[in-house]
């Protein structure tokens, strides 16, 4: 199979890519190896995906840039693919991290699994703006960074969460009330 290139004057030059494979395939996966640190898989992954970008571009490819323009879209693609890889740790990857020094949560009983389970349900009764100004603050944001994410002020965050936090304790003493008995809300 021949790779086609063709040059701004519209001369079109034929590569045999079985011959470019051949000869550019082992220095670019050296290359890769020496630009990016990152494990086999990644660099042959990079690699691969540089080929097949190359045959995707192949009319925009000079033949003499062939091995720089698989190089640099190798290394990108590498770089990417480390940055994925370290975004994406499972569950096993970092307990082997942790290693023993941070022993694992105790087990919760079963009503106390059933009451939580109940307060996280009893937000989604919770107006939208509530809910999600609930899940930010359960995230650890501050109030400034909460009114950044939607688009508010401080002190409507301030008031939206009170609301709400209002809203929570009168569900709960509603559930938490003898059948049969008045409750003040």
């Amino acid at each position: 199979m021949a790779l086609r290139i063709e040059s701004d004057a519209g001369e079109v030059g034929a590569l045999d890519v079985g011959e470019l494979y051949a000869t550019h395939a082992s220095r670019l996966r050296k290359l890769v190896r020496l630009s990016v640190r990152a494990s086999e898989p990644v660099i042959e992954d990079a690699c691969q995906f540089a080929w097949s970008r190359l045959f995707h571009h192949r009319s925009r490819v000079q033949p003499e840039a062939a091995l720089s323009w698989l190089l640099k879209t190798a290394v990108h693609e590498a770089f990417k693919l480390v940055r994925r890889d370290s975004r994406e740790l499972s569950l096993e990857a970092l307990l082997e991290r942790a290693g023993d020094s941070q022993p694992l949560p105790a087990t919760v009983a079963l009503d106390e699994l059933v009451e939580q389970r109940a307060r996280l349900e009893s937000i989604s009764c919770l107006p939208e703006r509530q809910q999600r100004l609930v899940w930010l603050q359960g995230l650890g944001l501050s109030y400034a960074e909460m009114a950044g994410e939607i688009g508010a002020t401080t002190r409507t965050v301030e008031r939206q969460l009170l609301r709400a936090r209002r809203a929570l304790v009168r569900a709960a003493e509603c559930e938490w009330a003898p059948s049969g008995a008045a409750v003040d809300v």
